[in-house]
């Protein structure tokens, strides 16, 4: 058992809303807590056959609310708890009718509703990290795939939030550290004692936070209020590229959250032809959102009914695949297909398009509302197209925030 000091959790940054499930990187698997009546209990999905299938993996005891799990890529699923003080982990696999558990050990932390989470799955699969947030530091702990139980790993001066790979060697790990009341990214190299460089400086008064990043392109997904203070807008850029950061009009939807959650892998030295899915938060509920940086048109679909909200992932030809979960489907998986204006003749014109009828959602029940109504179009749809330049009144060149220093072997 391990020791750390640190702070009560704080609400997730940005106020962005939490996954229904966590996917491996390969897209190979995925985990959740399902709910039976008033019980929660972990679930393994497997993705990566000729239909997904799920399997409970219930232990002695319903699950707390609150509790974490996390696909690894063997299959097992890891598990956090919390009890008296302690953040406790697990390996759990199925064991014909029953459920399997491996105890890999505990990280104490006596202080009520202690600030420690589990990181997004590692490249890999072998390994898992969680961050925890002190006073005065962030420490990041090894704490599945080690030789004893969780290992310190890192600490970085400053509470660090998020949690985003660079690299496919699972080496390269950037965060969002809040020092002097501005936050910035910065990356930490996990085979260098933790060694820390900055990522993002768009401006010296901005809040800069990384989002999602895709090691094959480049592509960085971006949030900041360097373009308009006092309002946090989506951004992108190319890693290490001199080009700065834009943010495109169409991703700024009034009175909506708009949080990008998978990029569509392999398209190499191509960050501009990369598909973005993006979860929709707005007063009727949620739906997707769908995006490339080469055009400045958003594409907005009706959710699968019973999506997963904020679950998804890019295949390598551009289908997003959308997990969902009904009383008919209790484990299904939607393809949404790129709409017609992300093949070229419409993607110029500008604007928003909307959801409606002809989306090509296929998989699950396509145009239902999370109440099983039929889905209107989307609120908050820009009236007006894209002015032809980056309405940014001062983007930085990435290369000025220095993205060109990382450590790259």
């Amino acid at each position: 058992m391990t020791a750390c000091a640190i702070e009560p959790e704080a609400a997730p940054e940005d106020g962005a809303p939490q996954s229904g499930c966590t996917i491996t990187v390969d897209g190979a698997y995925a985990a959740r807590l399902a709910l039976d009546g008033d019980s929660w209990f972990p679930e393994r999905w497997t993705l990566d056959g000729p239909e997904p299938y799920a399997v409970p993996l219930p232990g002695n005891q319903p699950e707390e609310p609150g509790t974490e799990v996390q696909p690894m890529g063997d299959g097992r699923v890891l598990i956090r708890r919390r009890a008296e003080g302690r953040h406790m982990f697990s390996l759990l696999y199925p064991t014909g009718p029953g459920t399997g558990e491996l105890l890999i050990g505990a990280v104490e932390c006596p202080d009520e509703g202690a600030g420690l989470r589990l990181l997004p799955p590692a490249p890999g699969g072998e390994k898992a990290y969680a961050l925890a947030v002190g006073r005065r530091s962030s420490t990041v702990w090894l704490v599945a795939g080690g030789a004893f139980g969780p290992e310190h790993v890192a600490e970085i001066p400053g509470r660090c939030s998020g949690g985003v790979w660079l690299d496919r060697a699972g080496r390269l790990l950037a965060l969002d550290r809040e020092t002097g009341g501005r936050t910035k990214t910065i990356v930490v190299d996990l085979e260098r004692a933790g060694e820390v460089s900055p990522l993002l400086q768009i401006a010296d008064g901005s809040d800069d936070r990384l989002l999602l990043a895709d090691p094959d392109s480049g592509l960085l997904l971006i949030r900041s209020d360097a373009p308009s203070p006092g309002e946090e807008r989506l951004g992108w850029g190319v890693l290490g590229s001199t080009l700065p950061v834009r943010f495109p009009e169409c991703l700024r939807l009034p009175d909506c959250v708009v949080t990008p959650f998978a990029i569509q892998p392999g398209q190499v030295l191509m960050p501009e032809s990369c598909g973005v899915a993006l979860r929709i938060d707005g007063p009727v509920g949620s739906w997707v959102g769908l995006w490339r940086p080469d055009r400045r048109q958003l594409h907005q679909l009706a959710a699968p009914y019973g999506w997963l909200a904020g679950a998804g992932i890019w295949t390598r030809d551009g289908v997003l695949q959308l997990p969902y979960a009904t009383a008919e489907v209790p484990c299904g998986v939607a393809q949404v297909a790129a709409p017609s204006g992300e093949t070229g003749e419409t993607g110029d014109e500008g604007g928003s398009g909307g959801a409606g009828p002809e989306d090509p959602v296929r998989g699950g029940a396509a145009g239902r509302a999370a109440d099983g109504s039929s889905s209107p179009t989307p609120p908050g749809e820009p009236s007006q197209p894209d002015p032809p330049e980056p309405v940014a009144p001062r983007p930085v060149p990435l290369q000025q925030a220095p993205l060109g220093r990382l450590v790259t072997k």
